[in-house]
């Protein structure tokens, strides 16, 4: 049931919205020390932003230059594509932004390369302002610190269609709420549609590891660690859905949008994502809203997964309390707020997710599926590790459709994918 990376900017994306260098200041490097004067000139770099949120951002800094009359802010935004290149070429060109929009998983090159200010040093009297969950989202194995301040929160429930669940004599108001439950319910439906109606449309991911309960790296950060009994147990419940085409035989190959839209067509029974999807189901599959079920994600660990984005401050700028005091005002409560209410993506800040925005229903599903995520979001966790790449999810990703295929054991193919992303995290 993975949500890809892509989740974590989905309100933005579907709104069309996430060696050695330095700061826009100078070549001659910065200083941790964040307790100076706020002033001076410093350049903020957001990811796909300015499309749909230009006023909000240039309001953001003009509050922020008013409150700090010696400071001027560049606002910088880079399109979606090829961003990490684009972090990878300023960072070895020394041109990296004061601050910088980031992911936990583009942050981590970066702190190992020391370009990375570490806030549980500069920046430790904000920590208590977050989520423990958030502010432990940039931390990186086997290193001490932590390297961006939480920004916005996203995540989802799953979606199951009530009709299908009907016609496959399982109870619409009562969908799995544990693993049990889903594979038998999978393995039901699939025999009473003699093999026409799976449940799910896309193949394990290391987030569905995490979410199983199976470890996935030791605590040094430097070995992976899912190829263990739980996870071999994982692969080989879904290799039965495979046979029993209770997973789509397509999943293999399977894309966020490709398995939404199996989704939507009633191919498959449910699916995860979010607020923005139910726009979606009504304006483009009528039929499938009015029989939309709204479950939460299912965890064998009592914590749903969780995507963060983060505002990372450059250790080099030489303006270095310019840009924690920028970085913290663009993540602090009050703007987080504001900028929650005008895109469904969700605070990192303690106490935010009580307020009535995020506590009360008023009878729509829109609201019904933001309340019961701003719920989940308060214990939730980032369950893919921030050192692994992309080229590892695709290792682990190729290993398993050879698993599911009959071409290796659940076992060989999870061992050859920890092979491969060990190797890889010894490459750097």
């Amino acid at each position: 049931m993975p949500m890809s990376r892509r989740a974590l900017t989905a309100a933005a994306v579907a709104l069309v919205l996430p060696l050695s260098a330095c700061g826009s200041g100078g070549d001659d490097g910065g200083t941790t020390d964040a307790s100076g004067k706020v002033e001076g000139d410093i350049t903020f770099q957001t990811w796909n932003l300015r499309a749909n949120f230009k006023p909000y951002f240039e309001s953001l800094i003009a509050d922020f230059e008013n409150k700090y009359p010696g400071t001027h802010v560049k606002w910088v935004d880079q399109p979606a594509e090829g961003y990490p290149d684009k972090l990878s070429a300023d960072a070895a060109g020394g041109t990296l932004p004061d601050v910088v929009n980031v992911s936990p998983d583009l942050v981590a090159p970066l702190a190992e390369a020391g370009l990375a200010l570490d806030l549980d040093k500069a920046a430790a009297q904000y920590r208590s302002e977050y989520l423990p969950g958030a502010w432990a989202g940039h931390r990186i194995p086997g290193k001490k610190g932590m390297y961006a301040f939480p920004w916005y929160l996203n995540t989802g429930p799953l979606f199951y269609n009530k009709a299908l669940f009907r016609q496959a004599g399982l109870d619409p108001e009562q969908p799995p709420k544990t693993y049990d439950e889903l594979f038998a319910d999978a393995l039901r439906m699939a025999g009473q549609s003699d093999g026409k109606v799976a449940t799910l449309a896309n193949v394990p991911t290391i987030e569905d590891f995490g979410r199983y309960g199976v470890p996935l790296m030791n605590e040094q950060g430097t070995a992976f660690t899912f190829n263990d009994a739980k996870g071999v147990e994982l692969l080989t419940r879904y290799k039965q859905l495979y046979d029993a085409k209770a997973l789509d035989p397509q999943a293999l190959t399977a894309t966020g949008e490709s398995a939404g839209k199996k989704f939507l067509t009633g191919a498959v029974a449910m699916n995860p994502g979010s607020a923005l999807d139910l726009g979606n189901f009504k304006k483009n599959a009528p039929s499938l809203y009015r029989n939309i079920g709204i479950t939460d994600q299912i965890t064998s660990t009592g914590h749903v997964n969780m995507y963060v984005m983060g505002v990372m401050v450059n250790s080099r700028t030489r303006h270095t309390p310019a840009a924690v005091a920028f970085a913290h005002f663009v993540t602090d409560a009050r703007h987080q707020m504001s900028f929650a209410k005008q895109v469904a993506i969700f605070p990192s800040t303690a106490g935010s997710l009580d307020d009535p925005y995020f506590t009360k229903e008023d009878g729509t599903d829109e609201t019904r599926v933001r309340v019961a995520a701003a719920k989940s979001l308060k214990n939730a966790v980032n369950y893919t590790p921030v050192l692994f790449s992309e080229q590892m999810k695709t290792a682990l990703r190729n290993e398993v459709a050879k698993a599911l295929q009959g071409k290796e054991s659940p076992k060989e193919a999870l061992d050859n994918a920890v092979n491969a992303a060990d190797r890889l995290l010894r490459q750097g």
